[in-house]
């Protein structure tokens, strides 16, 4: 902060003393209520916040970071930086950077050490970073996206992740963790589609709900993300506006952020950058304050993401840019708590507003306690100080456990398209099998939200292959055909080369993002922040390598190893067999080698659907009674063109539903039974029904409950998603599945804008798929 800057931020500070005097007793007793731990969060927030200057207040809602006193570059401290940022931003700060462990544990004591001990009240900070599939720092463990462990439908699984991502984070001393995003992945041509876990809001709602118990389990702090809306941008356009009314808002969005915020009582959330329905989400004060705070109860912070409050007037335009006075009015008064950094910091704005009396200092003091209330509630102030011994690093961070989890996990995210006898492959008999194409080494094909580098650190296909045959005479060859990004088919002839000369081909190939440093300086990617496309096929020479490959070996198994959808048909049709493997984690070849060499049978489901063509999006299967109509046409592989009308050269139908999964195991289903059938509104009805696996190879499977109202005084979705169980059956065995169905969700918004059950039927649906559904019956609210 420059002498000019910290004499106008002095000047405010007392011209506003009159809204905030000083408090008398400037010396903090050691007896204050609020340090007692045994005194009610309440009480100990009320007393805190009459004892704070505004300046102590207004600290609380900034976000620092820690490179203003650490240099990143070559790890030195300065204490200046230190003591300047923490004049105003005190109650946070961000520590995300790629470099050493010791560095982060070292300086982050150093700042907690510094405000419970150096600042007059002690209050200590939220230390800060990103975590949507492991603790983002270098040689953590890297888990498998959010759109690859939505397809395990584990959320189990995934609470032991976040268990994971807390202890790994707290070693170090970070307590608050930026995830889970449970926007919806309805529009793939987003560019943020792999994280985010489905385009459906009860199955995000689910692992969301896992992952922040999981995560506060071991008192590190979740940050819901992006309140509200934020998956489905205009033209697929990162920060686009969001175009859906009032009931779409809640019928669509609001519930999977319901069930993760309230349900598993989130610390924190962060609001959106995009506007929807012309009001931008950071100073959307009906969702933030009168649904969220109003509605839902919620008593904890929001935040804005990083530079999210200078687009208010930047991009939305809803004032003058650099207008920092206006901002703070839109963002602080909306119900956003804190600023995030990335921005102009506007809320040093606040001692101005307050001393014209524009801006009411209840509207602070109430932002400032819903942090202070995060805070008592972790138990922060009570052990400030967080980090494990260094010498403990090690068996905490990136563990043989936590490596073996993230290997399970990302095996059962893994979803079988196709399947023509191919697979599993018999490793005992395999004489020699070629790995080809660009995703299958070289790289780890991470998403986004991993530290600068990790994509050289990691299982790639061709190594998790490798792994299996260390010990045979299996002839594994590799080659990599093209380059990910470029039209260039110089490297096709030993590619073909050494398909021709394999009994099986694995060939690789998908979309790309890039770590948290090179996406944003320019380097080309396919997915990731900021990077969205118009088309969801196979970039530069890729498609024709498959061509290549599939025309000299008819055992060629195609893995895509994407963030988002592929749509390329062609492969469904020509494959001996298909497999999507989301961004996979660090053990991600392991997992691939799993499933293709049958060590475990493929059990992930489609998290989202796969359209046809990017002109046949949206595809999601809960679309609203009275669109969809069929009367597909469709061009033939000899050129032949079928004419229809729905669409006149396609379908529209996904290629893949919501749901879809195959595997090496076939299953029955007993037709549904309903425990009851007529109910209240507040009523639960259990699904029963039995599941055999009736191969002879040990399965799992997933069993989808889908509900539909038949008659509603609204138009309703066709089906919703409204329970599942992961079943795990031996080869032969029969199992008796109940699903709970809680009816008070089953309501509409109606014609009044107000939450109902409508009387009458609901049709219970229950399958392997959203479209292949085994057996129905129904119930009927009185």
């Amino acid at each position: 902060m420059g002498s000019l800057t910290k004499g106008l931020w002095a000047v405010a500070l007392l011209v506003s003393s009159f809204v905030s005097a000083l408090p008398a007793d400037s010396v903090i007793p050691k007896d204050a209520l609020y340090k007692n731990p045994k005194a009610s969060v309440d009480s100990r927030i009320a007393d805190l916040l009459s004892r704070m200057t505004l300046e102590e207040k207004i600290g609380q809602v900034m976000q620092g970071d820690i490179s203003n006193w650490l240099n990143v570059t070559d790890g030195t401290f300065n204490r200046s930086g230190l003591v300047d940022s923490m004049v105003y931003k005190t109650g946070q700060f961000y520590v995300g950077y790629p470099v050493e462990w010791e560095w982060i544990a070292r300086e982050t004591l150093r700042a907690q050490k510094y405000l419970v001990e150096e600042t007059r009240l002690g209050i200590p900070a939220l230390v800060q970073t990103e975590g949507i599939h492991g603790f983002l720092v270098g040689n953590a463990t890297i888990f498998n996206s959010p759109i690859a462990y939505g397809c395990a439908f584990d959320p189990k699984l995934v609470e032991e992740m976040a268990g994971v991502i807390a202890d790994e984070a707290l070693a170090l001393g970070v307590n608050h963790i930026f995830a889970p995003v449970v926007d919806l992945a309805r529009e793939l041509r987003f560019g943020r589609v792999e994280e985010m876990f489905s385009e459906d809001h009860y199955l995000s709602g689910e692992i969301g709900y896992a992952y922040v118990v999981g995560l506060q389990a071991k008192k590190v702090a979740a940050t819901v993300k992006h309140f509200a809306g934020f998956g489905t941008p205009e033209q697929g356009l990162n920060t686009a506006p969001v175009h859906g009314g009032e009931r779409e808002m809640r019928r669509t969005y609001l519930p999977a952020f319901k069930r993760t915020i309230i349900d598993a009582d989130a610390w924190s959330v962060m609001s959106a950058y995009h506007s929807y329905d012309g009001i931008p989400a950071a100073a959307d004060y009906h969702l933030l304050t009168e649904v969220l705070r109003g509605e839902w109860g919620y008593k904890y912070h929001v935040t804005t993401d990083a530079g999210g409050s200078d687009k208010l007037c930047n991009d939305h335009g809803l004032c003058e840019r650099g207008d920092k006075r206006a901002v703070t009015m839109l963002a602080l008064t909306a119900g956003n708590d804190v600023e995030m950094g990335g921005g102009s910091f506007n809320y040093r704005a606040i001692p101005g507003l307050l001393a014209d009396g524009t801006l009411e200092i209840e509207v602070l003091d109430t932002a400032v306690s819903r942090i202070l209330r995060t805070k008592f509630v972790m138990g922060i102030f009570e052990t400030p100080y967080q980090a494990a011994p260094q010498n403990q690093w090690k068996k905490i961070i990136h563990s043989d456990k936590s490596v073996a989890l993230a290997r399970r996990l990302d095996r059962e995210s893994i979803v079988l398209l196709e399947n023509n006898g191919v697979l599993p492959l018999d490793k005992k008999a395999l004489k020699s099998v070629a790995v080809i194409g660009p995703m299958a080494h070289g790289f780890m094909n991470y998403g986004d939200y991993v530290v600068y580098k990790s994509q050289y650190r990691g299982i790639t296909p061709l190594d998790g292959i490798n792994n299996v045959f260390k010990d045979s005479k299996t002839k594994v060859t590799y080659a990599q055909g093209c380059e990910r990004w470029s039209n260039d088919k110089s490297m096709f002839p030993e590619a073909i080369a050494a398909a021709k000369a394999a009994e099986v081909a694995v060939v690789v190939v998908g979309t790309w993002s890039r770590d948290q440093t090179e996406l944003w300086v320019g380097l080309n990617a396919t997915t990731g922040e900021h990077v969205d496309v118009h088309s969801l096929n196979l970039v530069g020479a890729q498609a024709d390598l498959v061509r290549e490959i599939l025309a000299v070996n008819n055992k060629t198994i195609v893995v895509f190893s994407s963030g988002k959808p592929v749509t390329e048909p062609w492969i469904s049709d020509s494959a001996a067999a298909l497999v999507q493997q989301f961004y996979p984690s660090e053990e991600g070849g392991n997992a691939l080698a799993d499933v293709l060499f049958g060590s475990y049978n493929p059990s992930g489901k489609l998290s989202v659907s796969f359209p046809r063509d990017v002109g046949t999006c949206p595809s999601y299967y809960d679309y609203l009674k009275g669109s969809r109509f069929v009367d597909a046409g469709a061009i033939y592989a000899d050129g032949t063109m079928k004419f229809g009308h729905q669409y006149v050269l396609s379908s529209s139908l996904p290629l893949y539903p919501f749901g879809y999964g195959k595997s090496y195991s076939t299953f029955s289903f007993s037709n549904v039974v309903l425990s009851k059938t007529n109910v209240t509104a507040d009523a639960t009805v259990t699904a029963t029904l039995k599941v055999k696996n009736t191969s002879k190879i040990a399965g799992t499977e997933v069993v989808q409950l889908y509900v539909t109202d038949k008659v509603a005084t609204v138009v309703t979705p066709n089906k919703e998603l409204k329970g599942f169980s992961k079943v795990a059956l031996k080869a032969g065995e029969e199992k008796t599945v109940n699903i709970d169905i809680d009816v008070s969700t089953l309501g509409v918004w109606n014609t009044r804008n107000k939450y109902v059950v409508e009387k009458g039927e609901f049709v219970v649906a229950v399958g392997d798929s959203s479209e292949s559904l085994k057996s129905k019956a129904s119930f009927w609210v009185l």
